[in-house]
């Protein structure tokens, strides 16, 4: 996914600068340099990286520091809320409340996926309760509209265009109009892009803003724009009022990091990011777990949210109790490729879990990825209960293996590349030994009463090591933000 190689280099220096002996200038100096270059080498505008560094030297003073201090914990906290800093510009964005009239105007270069973007956000709203309508006031690009009434067709969402109507503001005036009168309430207009920055461009822009009056502009950003992505942010933000950021194609192999700069070239938060072309890949986008993600710190809420959404309740508890036991057979991997399937792409589900870092997970692969869990699906189809419940890798020898790729029509090589990823997978597994399920009479007494010392007696003692302890999980809990937040590990606490 974009920004894993990001997440995975500034990882590597944090891991590279736990590993030293004695943190002094030296050390501190290097760590900063690798995730200097980590940043700039992802497109990230050099005068945000340069501010970033002075802040985190300004922070972490060591001469400053008593000696009983966690200088590494410090030093990654600091990287933490500086990362957190960029992505977050501290305002919230206009939210659109149900039962009441609001015109979101989708702003962008054309190939940014703006047209795709506007029937994902109506679809997302739509399934949350709203009843949202699509105005195409594209009338620039050939087959513009034709584009959105067959993904608003598809989605079952109202839309309106015309073929022979060439004026956008007359086109988003009447359309604006008609679905008030239907009792929208989330109007979405989507607007001409252009290849480069025209005046004609920001001149339409500002004719149609003025004449629907949005309650809010969202500016949609190709996340492969590289350095051109702050200058082009910029330059849409003096046009129009822009209020919110979507960035997209986060699937691919694009460096990505143009996406924290037109954050801070707008100074307005991303709200979603699109992770894909269908229709349902559009993740709300939070920036804690986002960059505790980035860091190989995990993202629990994230993950059992997933496992929520997937998972029939009445399996959950199964699940969680496998989980706590750790003990990690080919059928729950089985059972767990199901429900990945609905769940996603496997690096975006792994890269939720704590010290597991997304650079190792596909990046941008996410079909082949897909295919390849069917493909191990049909080759554990071809295997006896007993090797299916057995969680002793030594037990699949050769005679076995071959069966077994018989039995599929795959070749042997695939099977043993099947079975290092079974023990690849049993490693993450085996981290969540230990974990304490909460009685679902204690869940809501456990989100009331959340603290560091409650949580310590929930987590495995290994996971709260990696942590970094009572004083580590005390700054995760800081950083997640709050008691809910950290019982969405459980699905505790209220939605």
């Amino acid at each position: 996914m974009v920004l894993a190689e990001l997440g995975g280099s500034i990882s590597r220096a944090l891991q590279q600068m736990s590993n030293a002996t004695i943190i002094d200038e030296k050390v501190l100096n290097d760590c900063l340099n690798d995730i200097t270059r980590a940043l700039l080498q992802s497109d990230v505008q050099f005068k945000l990286v340069r501010e970033m560094q002075a802040n985190i030297k300004s922070i972490v003073n060591l001469d400053d520091l008593a000696a009983g201090h966690n200088k590494r914990r410090i030093i990654q906290q600091a990287v933490f809320n500086e990362l957190c800093k960029i992505l977050d510009p501290g305002k919230p964005s206009f939210t659109p409340k149900k039962g009441k009239p609001s015109v979101v105007m989708f702003v962008g270069l054309q190939g940014s996926g703006k047209t795709t973007t506007c029937t994902k956000y109506a679809y997302y709203h739509q399934k949350k309760g709203w009843k949202p309508a699509l105005v195409c006031a594209d009338t620039f690009r050939a087959g513009a509209f034709d584009q959105l009434k067959q993904n608003a067709t598809k989605a079952k969402i109202p839309f309106y265009g015309s073929y022979m109507e060439s004026d956008p503001v007359k086109i988003a005036v009447e359309g604006v109009e008609r679905f008030k009168n239907e009792n929208c309430d989330l109007i979405i207009v989507d607007t001409s892009g252009r290849h480069k920055q025209e005046a004609a461009l920001f001149e339409e822009m500002r004719q149609v803003s003025e004449a629907t009056k949005p309650d809010l502009v969202i500016f949609v950003m190709d996340s492969s724009i590289g350095q051109a992505a702050f200058d082009q942010a910029q330059a849409f933000k003096q046009s129009v009022a822009v209020g919110a950021v979507i960035v997209t194609k986060m699937d691919g192999h694009a460096k990505g990091g143009g996406a924290l700069s037109a954050v801070a070239a707008t100074k307005s938060p991303v709200i979603f990011i699109g992770t894909g072309e269908h229709m349902d890949e559009f993740e709300v986008f939070d920036v804690k777990p986002f960059v505790s993600r980035l860091l190989g710190m995990g993202d629990w809420s994230g993950f059992m949210d997933k496992i929520h959404e997937v998972v029939p309740m009445d399996q959950q508890p199964e699940l969680l109790q496998k989980l706590s036991e750790g003990n990690f057979t080919l059928r729950i991997m089985y059972e767990q490729f199901q429900n990945i399937l609905k769940m996603g792409p496997i690096g975006q589900v792994f890269s939720m879990l704590p010290g597991f870092s997304a650079e190792l997970m596909p990046k941008g692969r996410e079909k082949e990825s897909q295919a390849k869990i069917k493909r191990y699906m049909t080759m554990m189809d071809s295997m006896t209960n007993e090797e299916l419940d057995s969680s002793n890798p030594k037990l699949m020898n050769e005679s076995r293996m071959m069966r077994i790729a018989r039995g599929s029509g795959r070749p042997v090589r695939e099977v043993m590349e099947m079975l290092e990823e079974y023990k690849r997978l049993a490693k993450i597994w085996s981290k969540m030994k230990g974990l304490k399920i909460p009685k679902k009479g204690e869940m809501s007494a456990l989100s009331r009463n959340m603290n560091a010392q409650h949580m310590s007696k929930v987590l495995p003692p290994q996971m709260l090591k990696q942590i970094g302890g009572m004083g580590g999980l005390q700054s995760l809990m800081k950083q997640m933000g709050s008691a809910k937040d950290m019982m969405g590990m459980f699905g505790g606490g209220d939605k």
